[in-house]
């Protein structure tokens, strides 16, 4: 099983790898919630242990329904010393599988752990619809919409838009797009992908009062997870 574990206290998260390790699990450790994105959007995980509470006041319910917004659909194990009801539902009603409170067993955390990765094997299924914002994508109709407004694609426009929803919130290179949109595995020297993303922008952006697709100067481009104010 490899794990993600977002926890900010040291001696917690010590615990609890050493633990997952001696278990035979593969662990990797995330402080903060830049780091828990990251790592979540670099890599596949089987379960992610995600604390309540992170520093600079950050509530790990904001990482959790980031990640949700961004389609990451692994099993999220939440921990926390808030034990109240509410606090259980609001953690639930966020996109947590499971919610567990502190201080617990180390047992009982494997336990849970081992029970969502295989309710997850046998139930996962492949998502049908992306939300980004205001700006969703109905996989299976093929179609788009931003604000309640539908949005008309072209195919290739429609897989553009897919890939670049798949990975929100990150940069995507040209090679990325190259290889995830056209297929090539190679760069052949064309602009077709800055055509592409002009026409994408004319009409997922220049119609709404907020632009999502961003370019990133030497780098690539991104879709904005949080719609930004367009600059003047």
């Amino acid at each position: 099983m490899r794990v993600l574990l977002v926890e900010d206290d040291q001696t917690a998260r010590g615990l609890i790898v050493k633990s997952l390790i001696e278990t035979g699990h593969l662990v990797e450790q995330a402080e903060d919630e830049r780091q828990a994105l990251l790592h979540a959007g670099s890599a596949d995980f089987d379960v992610i242990i995600l604390d309540r509470v992170l520093p600079d006041s950050v509530d790990g319910l904001h990482v959790l329904t980031t990640l949700r917004k961004m389609g990451n659909t692994t099993p999220v194990l939440l921990l926390s010393a808030l034990s109240d009801v509410e606090d259980k539902v609001a953690g639930l009603k966020a996109g947590a599988d499971d919610y567990m409170t502190k201080p617990f067993s180390f047992a009982e955390l494997l336990a849970r752990l081992e029970a969502l990765t295989r309710r997850n094997r046998t139930t996962a299924q492949p998502p049908t619809h992306l939300d980004v914002g205001d700006l969703a994508i109905d996989l299976l109709s093929r179609t788009v919409h931003r604000a309640g407004q539908k949005i008309d694609l072209q195919p290739r426009e429609f897989r553009l838009l897919e890939f670049l929803m798949r990975h929100a919130g990150k940069v995507v290179t040209r090679a990325m797009l190259l290889e995830g949109v056209w297929d090539y595995h190679f760069d052949p020297q064309t602009n077709v992908i800055d055509v592409h993303i002009s026409r994408l922008r004319q009409k997922i952006d220049k119609p709404f009062e907020h632009p999502m697709l961003q370019t990133v100067r030497n780098a690539g481009y991104m879709l904005a997870c949080e719609i930004v104010p367009r600059l003047p």
